[in-house]
């Protein structure tokens, strides 16, 4: 005779898992506000920055889990910053996500993922692709080739 094991839904019994912390800084309010509102709908904790002078301050004080950065921005630029967050041990960093409308050529995908990013994403970033790659990264899924890590506009302008 065989136990009967009782139904049980996902997730019943081991305890919710805190929402993801996620830095935005970019300097298009449109850019800031559209991430901003989808990340936080989401079930997101995210905080926003307009430049990149700040940066690294909130890094340490907010301690994301994601840090989601323009490559352009006044202040300090994406490629600096990624440099500057890379430096922190690696187990400690925040997943690093670069998001440019200007900067995307090839060459400056692959600088972007040379100095520390670990997604590239041109704008306007899809949305679910934004939200599958966080999935990922909650469930230690980790990109591992280049194609896995680039995500280019479906839209042109």
């Amino acid at each position: 005779m065989s136990d009967v094991v009782p139904f049980q839904p996902k997730g019943r019994g081991n305890p919710p898992q805190a929402p993801l912390r996620v830095l935005i800084a970019d300097d298009h309010p449109d850019t800031l506000l559209t991430l901003a509102t989808l990340l936080a709908d989401e079930g997101y904790d995210v905080r926003t920055l307009q430049d990149g002078a700040s940066v690294k301050e909130l890094v340490h004080g907010f301690d994301p889990d994601v840090c989601i950065l323009d490559i352009e921005m006044p202040g300090k630029d994406g490629f600096v910053l990624a440099r500057e967050l890379r430096e922190r041990r690696i187990e400690d960093r925040p997943m690093l996500i670069a998001i440019s409308g200007v900067w995307i050529r090839p060459s400056d995908r692959f600088l972007a993922i040379m100095v520390g990013f670990d997604h590239f994403f041109q704008k306007p970033a899809d949305p679910a692709t934004l939200l599958r790659v966080l999935g990922d990264f909650r469930h230690g899924r980790r990109p591992g080739s280049m194609e896995e890590r680039v995500h280019l506009s479906n839209t042109r302008a």
